[in-house]
């Protein structure tokens, strides 16, 4: 696209065309800066970083910079945890790092096969990504159909972006990199398979999306049953500080509290609907508690995963049903 660029400029200087003042160079640096993802590194404890999306949904505005993103220096390199949702913002999180260590990325871990969390990918070195298997078998097989729908929401944000499928699979248990013994957390429910990354070093607990803070639950891929139980894995970790897939950083806990509210309520409800042969256009139409209408998208949210999840739902009231 840059030599494009250049090339059309060149040829409107030589034809007079060009207006005054205008370079090559400027305009490259306004179309870097229209994409622009401002991200800006938080640490929140010893050598250890997160940056924190929005809490909406993919817009040209925001370019898919909705997700969190997360580094931790652990003297021996860095270990990154997810790379964003596009090419752009995996160059722009590489640049992120650099600002604040001068340590080399030594693993990549995408947490699970969503676009937001791996379509960065392209910025990084691609022997240092490392995945779950059932993730790696996840992105080869939808990955591109993902950056489709990404370029139809974001625009030109994702200019450049391909699909990188980790070549590395990672197995549950102990992984020491430098200073930092972590612990990999093979679990599921909001995907086949959703990596956290417990850090015993410092107490903080990278959740992926298993965990929302002020944010719904998204569900296209979901399983409500095995993603309570994972909760309870994650609660189990005792962890000082958990850094979920979107939302603020939570110092006491309350974000897995909060998923976990979230989530019994909206298994409850498609439930009781379905048990009372409600279709989907009145489960559609059932109102949202305040309680829940507070937390970010939770109405939009909510429609989303009656479409998703309600026909299991109605399927496993008929087969109850049958028995009786």
């Amino acid at each position: 696209m840059k030599k494009i660029l250049m090339l059309a400029l060149s040829l409107c200087a030589l034809a007079g065309l060009a207006p005054a003042g205008v370079t090559v160079a400027t305009a490259l640096a306004a179309d870097a800066g229209r994409f622009d993802y401002g991200l800006r590194p938080e640490r929140i404890a010893e050598n250890t970083w997160v940056v924190v999306g929005r809490r909406e949904d993919f817009t040209t505005e925001n370019g898919g910079n909705i997700v969190n993103t997360a580094f931790v220096a652990t003297g021996a390199g860095v270990v990154v945890i997810d790379t964003g949702s596009s090419k752009r913002y995996g160059e722009q999180l590489l640049a992120a790092i650099a600002s604040v260590t001068d340590e080399p990325v030594a693993m990549v871990l995408n947490t699970h096969f969503h676009p937001d969390h791996f379509l960065g990918n392209q910025a990084f070195p691609a022997d240092r990504l490392f995945a779950l298997p059932a993730t790696i078998r996840g992105i080869a097989a939808d990955g591109n159909a993902f950056a489709e729908n990404l370029y139809r929401m974001s625009g030109d944000w994702m200019r450049g972006t391909e699909v990188v499928v980790p070549p590395n699979p990672l197995a549950p248990g102990p992984l020491r990199v430098g200073r930092h013994d972590f612990e990999v957390l093979a679990l599921g429910g909001h995907t086949e398979a959703d990596l956290a990354l417990y850090d015993r070093t410092t107490g903080v607990l990278f959740a992926s999306d298993l965990v929302f803070n002020e944010r719904a639950p998204t569900t296209p891929h979901a399983h409500l049953g095995n993603w309570l139980s994972a909760l309870d894995r994650l609660e189990a970790t005792g962890a000082a500080l958990v850094v979920p897939g979107h939302g603020p950083v939570s110092r006491d806990g309350g974000a897995i509290a909060q998923t976990r509210a979230y989530l019994g309520w909206l298994e409850r409800t498609l439930n009781d609907a379905a048990e009372r042969g409600l279709d989907m256009t009145e489960v559609l139409a059932l109102p949202v508690p305040a309680s829940i209408r507070r937390i970010a998208l939770a109405e939009a949210e909510y429609r989303r995963s009656v479409v998703h999840l309600y026909p299991a739902a109605e399927q496993r009231a008929l087969a109850r049903a049958g028995q009786r």
